[in-house]
């Protein structure tokens, strides 16, 4: 019988025991007979429409042009502008923003890219797409992000581009990385899918690399549902992108009158509605923002006070965090052992919903499915392929792995109460962690 069942029942056969009052419950947790922190849903509705929003996809679907036209084209536009690069190539997703930067770059079998072990999986299939080989540089922990003095000790012969990733919206340490690829002379693609108008020294990501690239999927900050972009300040770049993404037709106003005859291409192309319905979203992208960020640092400074939960470190040079995902580690010796599974678990009770974040992504299966398919051995060697995982084996990826939680950026667009609410559940199940540990 659980203690809310025992109360029920001792209610009924005694008035004595009625005298049991809510306060008795009120400061337990959920999961020990208490009440909730939150009692609503722990996130809010998304993504937010609105009158424009209709008003602008209906506007392309009476027009009849439903292909790539002049809404994507000024979307690139204001977006490229937003970001303060020079040119945008706008793509059906995130990922093919990422399969069309390597393209451009020729990368192709024979070649290795030096991936982050803690991101989505579409950072290393596009690498796979091209039959190159995926090289992971340890996480540094306190970030969730590529360590940057673990990619020099990556890097080969072989080695053809570094992906390093935006997690969350958290800005890398890009003076690192990119000190690391000048002396070596290798080009820098940034995973900025999570990281709408994040900056790093007061430029916004995306602008630092080669090429820098965005998801508008449909949890993002910015959604269309689906939808990428690719920003560059290389015009020949981006010239490339545009080709590789569009069948090999040459991009509209290029200057360098670059054509891209004769080589691999596919098409990835961002339609009307995509284009519109962007165009429309991103007038509130800059308020959101700011509600998320002082959101999310008000959280923190509470947080920090909390022994054992360690919010994500920022580097030096972050002078804006996106918050697609508030992150956070964990320490089970601060709160009597209680498993990281059953903090997670305590915390959906309170109505503070929670996630455990990505697996270690360099133990997936199906990369040495890839790996040991005929392409692969063929190219690599079966001794390369054997060797791969020992190779690319992450010890500070595994362990953040065991003790991140996340929080989504739609829980960061209500009031500031509900960062109190938050801080609030947790220091509940901190005080009652022993007895959780049982449950």
């Amino acid at each position: 019988m659980t203690r809310r069942e025992f109360i029920h029942t001792a209610a009924a056969s005694s008035a004595a025991l009625t005298c049991l009052s809510a306060a008795d419950t009120t400061d337990k947790p959920a999961l020990l007979g208490g009440k909730p922190v939150r009692t609503r849903g722990g996130s809010r509705s998304w993504p937010i429409v609105t009158e424009p929003d209709e008003k602008a996809v209906a506007e392309v679907v009476h027009s009849g042009r439903w292909y790539r036209g002049a809404s994507v084209t000024r979307f690139e536009t204001e977006y490229a502008k937003l970001n303060g690069a020079k040119c945008c190539v706008a793509t059906s997703s995130g990922t093919s923003a990422l399969y069309a930067s390597l393209g451009a770059l020729g990368i192709g079998p024979g070649d290795e890219v030096i991936v982050a072990p803690y991101t989505f999986v579409a950072t290393v299939n596009v690498v796979l797409l091209h039959y190159a080989m995926p090289v992971f540089a340890d996480t540094d922990r306190e970030t969730f992000l590529i360590d940057p003095r673990k990619i020099e000790a990556a890097i080969t012969d072989r080695t053809a581009a570094i992906i390093p990733v935006h997690v969350g919206g958290a800005p890398c340490d890009m003076d690192g990385i990119l000190a690391v690829a000048k002396k070596r002379n290798i080009p820098v693609i940034e995973d900025a899918c999570q990281a709408h108008l994040a900056q790093y020294r007061n430029r916004n990501v995306g602008n630092w690399g080669t090429s820098g690239c965005f998801s508008f999927q449909v949890s993002k900050n910015l959604c269309s549902g689906e939808g990428g972009a690719i920003l560059t300040n290389d015009e020949e770049m981006a010239n490339k992108c545009f080709a590789f993404h569009n069948c090999c037709r040459k991009r509209a106003g290029a200057r360098s009158g670059f054509a891209y005859t004769g080589g691999r291409s596919t098409n990835v192309r961002m339609t009307e509605f995509q284009g519109a319905l962007l165009l429309s979203q991103m007038a509130r992208l800059a308020e959101r923002a700011r509600i998320r960020s002082e959101n999310a640092d008000y959280l923190t400074r509470m947080l920090r006070e909390i022994p054992g939960i360690l919010p994500a470190r920022a580097y030096e040079g972050v002078s804006r965090n996106a918050y697609h995902l508030y992150m956070l580690r964990y320490q089970p010796e601060k709160f009597a052992n209680l498993p990281h599974r059953k903090f997670l678990k305590a915390l959906g009770a309170e109505g503070i919903h929670a996630s455990g974040g990505y697996g270690p992504l360099n133990k997936a299966e199906f990369i040495q499915h890839a790996l040991n398919s005929r392409p692969y051995l063929k190219v690599y060697g079966k001794a390369a392929v054997e060797q791969w995982r020992e190779r690319n084996a992450c010890p500070e990826n595994d362990k953040l792995c065991e003790e991140a939680v996340w929080f989504t950026q739609t829980m960061f667009l209500g009031p500031r109460s509900d960062m109190d609410q938050i801080a609030e559940a947790i220091r509940k199940i901190q005080a009652h962690a022993s007895q959780l540990a049982k449950v």
